[in-house]
């Protein structure tokens, strides 16, 4: 999944080469951190929100194939 992620976030940015994707483990739940540079936040996230929707929607979708709970976290 953090592949994915990583993809997905990296046809968005203008710096790529500050993308990092790690994935952990927090309260029974796997969480995908993704942190990009302040400049791209905006890209990532989107209007309202709307494309950090479509991310977590696409990585929950590829997770219930595999019978995985897992979530996606923006952070600076």
């Amino acid at each position: 999944m953090e592949e994915l992620v990583k993809t997905i976030a990296l046809s968005l940015v203008e710096s790529p080469a500050d993308v990092s994707v790690r994935e952990i483990e927090k309260d029974g739940e796997t969480v995908i951190e993704l942190k990009v540079a302040a400049d791209d936040m905006g890209k990532v996230i989107g209007k309202q929100g709307r494309i950090a929707k479509a991310i977590r929607t696409v990585v929950k979708a590829a997770a219930a194939k595999s019978g995985k709970s897992i979530g996606v976290e923006i952070v600076q």
